[in-house]
């Protein structure tokens, strides 16, 4: 790409001020617009003024796209800039600009081309071919009066060369030790097992994981298999030492560690990344919050010398995000700092509290995501990461949210997953984000409810659904208090009004209405203002209202998962509960599984319900003959 040059058409006065400039040579005079002679070589061009001598130059061919724009645009554009005319001749490898106007103009014009050309020479070497600049910066010409495009293809282009994966490998693995190279060290480990925990015999610790909901576990380490820590079957045996969550634990009056607890706070306080499977209810939030308070407090960094926050709770929900912070806030811990991160809120305050800087941050995928590819929060300095429910963020299709978020986050970490469920998308996330971890499972990797909620299903007509409801509501003692799940939104707010107008005190819960409604709802309901809730399947997952009685079933959630999380909502914190559902005939493809799942928790199995899934049967294995012998299968089929 050649310097600008001027030259004073014959009379030493048309430089326009350029300093430096080298003199063009002699040049034959060049054609008017429009002229025969002009129609050489490739010619953009405006016509002229008569009688102004021109500041002329010369550019590489290659420039001249992006000083001519899309369809002439950026030319006009730095005329209009400048208030002088600028015309364009092609040659084949150069080109010939002159600039029309009073000094003034001609040297504004060539201050605006000057800075247009050092952009692109930084953005493009010489070398690079018209064609791919062009490309690369989306401007384009019309270069049909010029069959012989030649200079398009490039005398100069690049030529294809192999791709060297392995160099690319080995690229990328060095880019990974310089992208975290400057980070702080972790320590993880901070367990100091107690006498009474070294002291349990093999025999002891199994008849113990035996009597307390069958806890299994599991090293999923590759190769020799590391030892399984022993429960720690009181506070003490964990906490003994950091007598700051034992204050915060009698506070409360816990008498002692749930099972997910006692098994899993043994491996977390090791540094050991923990998969933890277990039922809705069974105290997964403190399972991961207490270590990692311990861990925050414990790395080389002080807290306030760290660029960014040491630990990321990542939820579905917002109200499962809002219940955790509660959580979180309540058991505090020398002085750390959380807050919630959830799409509804008010953006402006969570980007202000995150800028200021906290400790936890607990979010949901989406709005961290955007904060994140923003640049209000720096994932870097997190070293303690937890999924909470990380089956339902995958089937709320937060997967790429997850992804996207966990890239930035430092491989070293620690990791704790928690998931009521075991399904193939959870092991796939496990597999790619945990490195070696123990697994722990309260109770059955199998789909079941909690043993302590007594099931009802009722087979009901369709059009029967809202008397019966009522009749239940209308029956309800003082003290119950119950959550009425239905499938659709609308529904949720047409029974709502229904109720209120008979001068029953409801609330709804649904992804429809305001954050602050939401909240008001959940708080109304937590506090007794109403006992009833009528809420879709958003409050169906790690919902944490304590005194549920009832959970009543309006519609049959669109999976047997559903179900079991719909009946988790009550029974909870060692409280017994009932579930009612209604069934009706458009149900009759899941009457099986539900058969299964009260068969496993010993519920009773009404004769409907087994005549149904009987029907069901042998309404699939009709299809399928028929389908084997190529018959038509008609336009309907009956189904009782």
């Amino acid at each position: 790409m050649s310097d600008w040059e001027a030259d004073s058409d014959g009379d030493g006065d048309g430089d326009g001020g350029g300093s430096g400039a080298a003199a063009l040579p002699e040049r034959p005079p060049v054609p008017e617009a429009g002229s025969a002679a002009a129609r050489g070589p490739r010619t953009w061009q405006r016509r002229g003024e008569q009688g102004v001598k021109p500041l002329r130059f010369r550019l590489d061919s290659t420039v001249i796209g992006a000083l001519i724009g899309r369809g002439g645009a950026k030319i006009r554009e730095l005329e209009d800039l400048s208030g002088s005319r600028i015309q364009i001749i092609r040659g084949e490898h150069e080109a010939e600009v002159k600039i029309f106007g009073n000094d003034v103009t001609q040297n504004k014009a060539k201050m605006l081309i000057d800075d247009l050309v050092k952009k692109c020479s930084q953005t493009y070497p010489a070398e690079r071919t018209e064609k791919a600049f062009f490309k690369h910066q989306d401007f384009s010409y019309n270069n049909s009066q010029d069959s012989s495009c030649d200079f398009v293809k490039c005398r100069n282009a690049p030529q294809k060369s192999v791709i060297d994966w392995t160099s690319l490998r080995e690229n990328k693995a060095r880019y990974e030790a310089m992208k975290w190279a400057d980070l702080p060290p972790i320590e993880k480990n901070f367990y100091k097992e107690s006498p009474t925990v070294a002291s349990m015999s093999r025999e002891e610790v199994e008849n113990w994981r035996k009597e307390n909901n069958d806890i299994t576990c599991d090293d999923l380490k590759g190769g020799e298999k590391r030892y399984i820590p022993n429960p720690a079957c009181k506070f003490e045996d964990a906490f003994k030492h950091y007598p700051d969550v034992m204050a915060n634990i009698r506070k409360v009056g816990f008498q002692k560690p749930t099972p997910i607890q006692s098994q899993g706070w043994p491996i977390i306080l090791q540094g050991i990344d923990l998969i933890g499977i277990a039922q809705t209810g069974t105290g997964k939030t403190l399972a991961y919050l207490m270590p990692g308070f311990v861990h925050l407090d414990s790395q080389p960094i002080p807290r306030h010398q760290r660029d960014g926050p040491g630990m990321l709770v990542l939820i579905p929900t917002r109200e499962l995000a809002l219940q955790v912070e509660a959580e979180c806030s309540k058991y505090t811990y020398k002085g750390i700092k959380s807050i919630c991160i959830y799409g509804g809120g008010d953006r402006k305050g969570q980007i202000n509290m995150v800028t200021k800087g906290v400790d936890i941050v607990i979010a949901t995928p989406g709005r961290l995501n955007d904060l994140q590819k923003n640049n209000f929060i720096n994932l870097k300095s997190i070293t303690y990461l937890v999924l909470d429910e990380a089956d339902r963020m995958l089937d709320m299709g937060f997967e790429p949210q997850i992804m996207k978020i966990l890239i930035d986050i430092r491989p070293d970490r620690q990791t704790v997953m928690t998931s009521a469920t075991w399904p193939d998308g959870v092991r796939r996330l496990a597999k790619s984000y945990l490195k070696d971890p123990m697994i722990v499972y309260v109770g059955t990797l199998d789909l079941t409810a909690v043993n302590t909620v007594e099931q009802q299903v009722v087979v009901i007509p369709e059009e029967e659904k809202r008397a019966f409801t009522r009749y239940f509501i209308d029956t309800m003692k003082p003290t119950d208090k119950v959550i009425i799940f239905v499938g659709k939104k609308l529904i949720a707010d047409d029974l709502s009004s229904d109720f209120s107008l008979q001068g029953i005190p409801v609330q709804s819960l649904h992804g429809n209405r305001e954050q602050c409604d939401r909240e008001q709802a959940l708080n109304d309901f937590k506090k007794g203002k109403v006992r009833i809730l009528i809420a879709t399947d958003l409050a169906s997952r790690g919902l944490d209202v304590h005194d549920v009685t009832h959970v009543f079933n309006f519609d049959f959630p669109r999976n047997i998962e559903e179900y079991v999380h719909r009946v988790g909502r009550t029974g909870r914190a060692g409280r017994t509960g009932e579930a009612v559902t209604l069934v009706t005939r458009n149900d009759w493809r899941i009457a099986s599984e539900l058969i299964d799942i009260l068969e496993r928790a010993n519920q009773a199995v009404p004769e409907e319900l087994i005549s149904m899934a009987e029907r069901y049967k042998q309404f699939k294995l009709k299809k399928e003959i028929e389908k084997d012998l190529g018959r038509p299968q008609g336009r309907s089929q009956k189904r009782f």
